[in-house]
């Protein structure tokens, strides 16, 4: 026992001192008006208060957040699709893997680049390839208007992170005994039921892990928002991450800004919860031997 403490005490003390200790004193900054110039004093609930009745950007920013939260079965739908049809016996599928992971990898910073120049008026391949086809006459400001500059950051991150739900979507494919499928076809099931019966049921858990990927995707990508349009225009396409660095660092509300932080992470824990129990409560369990 002494040596399995001996082992772990390295990895606990780091925990707590870059985990623990600072959730704690975050939560116990936003019930005080703190500032790094002055003496902190005891707020009570006002930061709290401040953020549910008087801060309309708030509202704001968490409806943002959840329709980025909203986009996720999209992509998992999309890569679903994708796992599926490089699962089957076609020539060439892994090189198909290939390709569709390869956006994965990719530094966030640089797919914030790379989707801002496609989006781009007056040099993007988007409006270049709409003009060409004759389909406008001028191009389409994407990341300037306030209608569609959201949803064009949620195309540039599905397109990021659709390769690594293929692959996680793919792994639970693999693991399905094909016996399974040839049992039921000669049961006379047609391949939307051996989809529905079979297929959906033995991939839950991993379509579980997409799931949270994509709460915890919409909770903190910051710096795709920050690099294509710093939240802009105005706060449309702000989430709460990028909320709370502005409230931090442009504002210098820090004691604002960490209510901000435990109402993000109050609202994650809890979508997260909700997602283990509607994926049957064990998504997330280990098998351990007696």
């Amino acid at each position: 026992m002494l040596l399995v403490a001996f082992f772990l005490a390295p990895s606990l003390i780091i925990f707590v001192l870059y985990r623990i200790i600072p959730l704690v004193w975050n939560g116990i900054i936003s019930f005080e008006f703190w500032s790094p110039y002055k003496p902190a004093e005891f707020a009570g609930l006002y930061h709290y208060q401040e953020m549910l009745f008087y801060d309309d950007v708030f509202w704001d920013v968490l409806l943002n957040t959840i329709l980025f939260m909203l986009s996720a079965p999209l992509g998992i739908i999309l890569a679903l699709a994708i796992a599926l049809l490089v699962n089957a016996p076609i020539k060439g599928r892994n090189i198909y893997r290939t390709i569709v992971f390869m956006s994965y990898p990719v530094m966030t910073v640089a797919v914030g680049i790379i989707w801002q120049w496609l989006y781009n008026e007056k040099v993007g391949l988007i409006n270049y390839v709409l003009m060409s086809l004759g389909i406008i006459d001028e191009g389409i400001p994407f990341l300037e208007s306030f209608n569609l500059a959201l949803p064009c950051v949620i195309v540039a991150s599905i397109w990021q992170v659709v390769g690594f739900y293929m692959i996680v979507l793919l792994t639970g494919l693999q693991s399905i005994p094909p016996s399974l499928y040839e049992s039921a076809a000669i049961d006379g099931a047609d391949s939307w039921q051996r989809f529905k019966r079979i297929t959906l049921p033995l991939i839950r858990p991993s379509i579980f892990i997409c799931i949270v990927i994509g709460i915890i995707n919409s909770f903190t990508n910051f710096d795709l928002v920050f690099v294509m349009t710093q939240g802009g225009p105005g706060h449309a396409t702000d989430l709460l991450i990028t909320y709370i660095y502005e409230a931090a660092f442009k504002l210098s509300k820090f004691d604002y800004a960490a209510a901000l932080t435990v109402v993000n992470f109050v609202f994650f824990l809890g979508l997260a919860l909700l997602a283990n129990k509607l994926s049957g409560g064990e998504a997330g369990a280990v098998e351990t031997g007696d």
